[in-house]
């Protein structure tokens, strides 16, 4: 029996309880919806307490939160049935229990945890009200207790979907930031990968031979041993130094997916976002960071600064990195507003400032100034004149 009503209980994967879980929050959280059922107990005060309405009272209410329990804790596939049986146990009851209102108003706002359009949805709710209309005005119940249920039904329910469909709108937004994300790390490692390619494969097949025609004329001819040891050795040199070059451009790599992902952000909220180029020698760390406090200004302009135009550039000053975000938003902001505090003190912890200009109905202007401390550049080296594939040959005939 335990374990009947252990797997009874149990959330669905893809029912309400457990997307609340997923989200953080309390697993009864819509546990405070039942508050709703108080007009259970209060309808009786219209018309008279009764021992008939204490005795239905007494079964039908546990068996209302039994199904109100499965409508959250079943799969969406299935919740219309309870819901249904909601509308149903209420219109078995309404011929001797006015209290029955509020059950049908739960069924038929349970029955939008279904996936189902708007439209679809109003459809169903119009022939459930029809029949709840038709059945009261059998029963002789007084319109003015009546009128308020298809008028209430329908609010509730478009209230819920454009929730559900705001969520659902959020949940696909954080996905293809992700798959941006992702798919900006799956180009560079590309990018990386091409780039080794290119500039290690030639140029170590070019030390290996020169080393091999150096072991062949060291006891013959020294001279030309040495100068062909020489020789790998400027390669050697030249190839680090194009290595180096290329790591400091991966670098910028964290910045500009972050940069990628907040055109994705605005332009779906109907802002254009304009941006620079990058710097190509910023710090992995500092680099980071920078992105986090672009990603944290950016949520903020499609939150709340209702904007169409946002520009965002990242520059080199001096001893400093300075990054301009802005918008021509409502503006009015304070220092210590829309998530700025958290912003600042991770500003704060790379050695930076923050300055806010957000002038009311002029838009928003953040300015975030970083020092940078410029690493030493690899000494420049002369590139070795790399010989062609004929050259190869004679130098290997001379060898032999």
């Amino acid at each position: 029996m335990r374990e009947w009503l252990s797997a009874w209980f149990t959330p669905a994967p893809d029912s309400a309880v457990a997307h609340s879980i997923r989200k953080g929050k309390s697993p009864w959280v819509d546990s405070v919806h039942l508050l709703w059922s108080a007009w259970v107990f209060i309808t009786p005060i219209f018309d008279r307490f009764s021992q008939q309405w204490a005795v239905l009272t007494l079964v039908s209410y546990p068996i209302f939160l039994v199904l109100y329990a499965r409508c959250c804790l079943s799969s969406r596939r299935v919740t219309y049935r309870y819901a249904l049986l909601l509308v149903a146990m209420a219109f078995a009851l309404l011929p001797w229990y006015p209290s029955g209102l509020t059950y049908f108003m739960y069924g038929c706002v349970m029955l939008c945890s279904r996936r189902m359009s708007l439209r679809a949805y109003m459809a169903a709710l119009a022939g459930l009200n029809a029949l709840c209309l038709l059945e009261t005005w059998l029963l002789h119940y007084p319109w003015q207790a009546v009128l308020w249920m298809p008028l209430s039904s329908f609010i509730i329910g478009i209230a819920v979907n454009a929730e559900r469909m705001s969520e659902e709108k959020e949940i696909e937004l954080r996905l293809t930031h992700d798959e941006v994300r992702r798919l900006a790390a799956t180009a560079e490692r590309e990018r990386i990968g091409r780039d080794l390619h290119d500039l290690l494969g030639h140029t170590l097949s070019l030390i290996t031979l020169k080393l091999e025609l150096s072991r062949k004329l060291f006891d013959r001819n020294s001279e030309a041993a040495r100068r062909e040891l020489e020789e790998a050795e400027r390669v050697a040199r030249h190839a680090l130094a194009e290595v180096r070059a290329a790591v400091t451009g991966i670098r910028a790599t964290d910045l500009a997916a972050e940069l990628a992902s907040a055109k994705l952000l605005l332009e779906s909220s109907d802002v254009s976002l304009d941006y620079g180029s990058l710097p190509a020698s910023l710090p992995a760390e500092l680099e980071r960071g920078l992105a986090l406090v672009l990603r944290e200004a950016v949520t903020n302009i499609a939150r709340h600064a209702r904007a169409n135009r946002a520009w965002v550039s990242v520059e080199l000053a001096g001893d400093a990195v300075q990054l301009r975000v802005s918008d021509n938003g409502r503006g009015g902001i304070g220092s210590h507003g829309n998530g700025l505090c958290g912003m600042a003190e991770r500003v704060r912890s790379l050695g930076g400032t923050l300055a806010v200009e957000s002038p009311v109905g002029q838009g928003t202007r953040l300015l975030i100034r970083v020092p940078f401390r410029q690493r030493l550049k690899p000494v420049d080296v002369a590139p070795a004149t790399l010989p062609s594939a004929d050259g190869w040959a004679a130098e290997e005939r001379h060898a032999t």
